[in-house]
């Protein structure tokens, strides 16, 4: 009777262990990869104020590193070459900013003044939006009960202008952090990828953590140069339409368009919306007011559908979905400058993926 309670009772112990889930090393390091992943984007939350320059340096560099070999054939000492880039960068862009500053003002003091004008050229959208606010004011008074009184609630918050201050200063303390690490990663070179190759265990995970640096720069750099290239004739374009159609200042408006074409979709949008403003306050006629806007927008359509795509099509190719959800996830993580990130920090890890092996499927799912 004892053996046979024996025999039973393994028996059990035989079940239990068959139908335990079992663990393996895979299945324990994608959890944990999931666990690293979240830490990861709760850090870079946090520490936006240390991060966003320092992936905007990452970024520069990558733009910059022609510039800089060319410089360095040209027997100029590394530093020396990497300080004259930062200074020639920051002088560009010093003197387009002086010379926007005093049209860039001028349009912001007219615009309040011009939207009781925008008002009366849109008056007849105004019926059904007035007959709207009828019907919801009506059906409020009808659920809302005659004894109880609505007490108003006064909202403090700060003034306008010491939020724009305190803007101005985070922007110009990212701006300065941004310029002093573009400067020493320029200047240190390959220093530090050597010092990465050299912790690596095997010649072929040396080898390939060099390949896959050089593919990133080779590649991100060629993207960015066209991308950068393509804004730039969408800016010109612009401005001379612009001047075409009377607006006046086509510097201005050709640098705006050059700033929002970095920004997909949302850029766009925001460029249309501008331009229609600009266009019925300078110009009368109603159709002809649209003018402006309808330039701007089929430029940029002309360049984002069909140029830049022939362009890029064989070195880099992005899932367009993803890179909607990857503006929007990265505005939510740190705002304008995640935006303008978002599309270089998809395309440098879909590069990773497609050289890995085991994140090749990763990557697919990340091309076109």
């Amino acid at each position: 009777m004892a053996f046979e309670l024996h025999e039973l009772r393994e028996e059990a112990a035989d079940d239990a262990s068959d139908n335990a889930p079992i663990e393996t090393p895979e299945s324990r390091t994608v959890f944990l990869g999931c666990i690293f992943v979240i830490l990861a984007f709760f850090a870079l939350r946090l520490g936006s104020a240390f991060f966003i320059p320092l992936f905007f340096a990452i970024i520069l560099k990558f733009v910059l590193q022609p510039a800089l070999r060319g410089a360095e054939k040209l027997h100029f000492p590394r530093k020396l070459a990497a300080g004259m880039i930062v200074l020639m960068l920051l002088g560009g862009v010093g003197g387009i900013g002086s010379m926007l500053a005093t049209p860039a003002s001028e349009w912001m003091e007219r615009i309040p003044e011009g939207l009781p004008q925008l008002k009366d050229k849109f008056r007849f959208l105004s019926k059904p939006v007035e007959k709207t606010q009828a019907v919801l004011a009506q059906a409020e008074s009808m659920t809302s009960s005659s004894g109880q009184k609505v007490q108003p609630v006064m909202i403090q918050g700060t003034r306008l202008s010491d939020r724009f201050f305190t803007m101005t200063q985070m922007f110009v303390s990212s701006a300065l952090t941004t310029v002093l690490l573009l400067f020493f990663l320029l200047a240190s070179g390959d220093t530090f990828l050597r010092r990465f190759v050299e912790t690596l265990p095997t010649f072929r995970n040396k080898r390939q953590a060099v390949d896959i640096t050089k593919q990133i720069e080779g590649d991100i750099s060629v993207y960015l140069g066209t991308v950068t290239l393509m804004n730039a004739c969408v800016g010109i374009a612009t401005g001379l339409a612009m001047w075409a159609f009377g607006l006046g200042d086509p510097i201005l408006w050709g640098t705006v368009a050059f700033l929002l074409n970095y920004l997909p979709i949302v850029g766009v949008m925001l460029g249309t919306g501008l331009f229609v403003v600009v266009g019925f306050m300078e110009i009368a006629e109603f159709w002809r007011a649209l003018l402006p806007a309808a330039a701007y927008f089929c430029l940029h359509t002309l360049e984002s559908s069909v140029i830049t795509p022939m362009i890029l099509a064989k070195r880099l190719t992005l899932n367009p979905v993803l890179v909607i959800l990857s503006l929007v996830f990265w505005y939510w993580m740190w705002g304008f400058a995640g935006a303008i990130m978002a599309v270089p920090m998809l395309a440098v890890t879909k590069i990773i993926c497609d050289r890995v092996e085991k994140l090749k499927h990763v990557g697919h799912f990340l091309g076109a």
